[in-house]
């Protein structure tokens, strides 16, 4: 777990650049596990690259990755992410998307944007997303490492699509991870390189945000029952100050466990 300290310099990191960078944050097992079980998925599921500049043309992405296994239910409540999530939202926060990006050689740099550039806010906002990068290889300047623009999220205004910034690769080892805010401006670099450069994306959103990935219907329910009562928060099966996503006052997670109605809203 992070100490207190570590946990603190982190948030302040993000406060004022946007991001952190937790090195080593992941145990070497769960990241030779989680690089085998992608290499499965991708065969299992054909999963190919996109045929949009933004995906990538030469990056294979698998979304979803909460419907298929155990293993994946161990990266939204990691302790030594998930606690600098909770400082920048809240405990309330959700899962909005968990999905594996495999950057291929030859590929171009991503389009820089900032994740929460579609919620109609004015900018900059308090945070209401919180997006995190698992480096399941290493993440250097030639084989594609996210490129950032410190202290973007603080601007007014989202980058225009195609006008060149300066940045820097967010170079980290294998199991570190690159913790960012979603106003950040940021994007995929190009893989000069014979290798793929794999990560995870896990992002988080605000409990009052609609999640990028639909959890409810994209998780299978007999596989969301089997989660971790912290996991199901995350992913949407409770409620955000004891209101917001309930089902007749009730939680979801009564419907989810088949349990009689338990009440928890308060009057509105």
């Amino acid at each position: 777990m992070l100490s207190s300290t570590d946990l603190e310099a982190h948030v302040a990191r993000v406060m004022r650049d946007g991001y952190t960078v937790v090195e080593d944050a992941i145990e070497p097992e769960l990241i030779d596990a989680l690089a085998q079980d992608l290499l499965r998925l991708e065969h299992a599921t054909g999963a190919a690259p996109a045929r949009n500049i933004f995906e990538g043309t030469r990056t294979v992405r698998i979304y979803n990755l909460l419907a298929h296994g155990k293993l994946y239910e161990r990266i939204p409540v990691h302790e030594h992410v998930l606690p600098i999530v909770e400082r920048m939202l809240d405990k309330g926060c959700l899962v909005s998307s968990l999905s594996s990006i495999a950057i291929g050689p030859s590929e171009v740099p991503q389009p820089l944007h900032a994740d929460d550039q579609a919620i109609p806010l004015p900018r900059p906002h308090v945070p209401i997303i919180m997006n995190s990068m698992w480096a399941i290889t290493d993440f250097t300047d030639d084989n594609g490492a996210t490129r950032l623009v410190p202290g973007s999220h603080l601007r007014d205004h989202p980058p225009a699509l195609g006008t060149p910034y300066e940045t820097i690769p967010a170079a980290m080892r294998r199991g570190s991870v690159l913790v960012y805010n979603g106003s950040l401006w940021h994007g995929g670099g190009a893989n000069r390189t014979s290798a793929r450069r794999v990560g995870i994306a896990m992002n988080y959103c605000a409990g009052f945000i609609r999640q990028q990935e639909n959890q409810q219907l994209g998780i299978p329910l007999d596989v969301a029952r089997g989660f971790a009562p912290r996991l199901r928060k995350l992913a949407g099966f409770g409620l955000y100050k004891r209101l917001i996503g309930h089902i007749d006052k009730c939680s979801p997670e009564d419907l989810l466990d088949g349990t009689g109605p338990r009440s928890v809203v308060g009057e509105f």
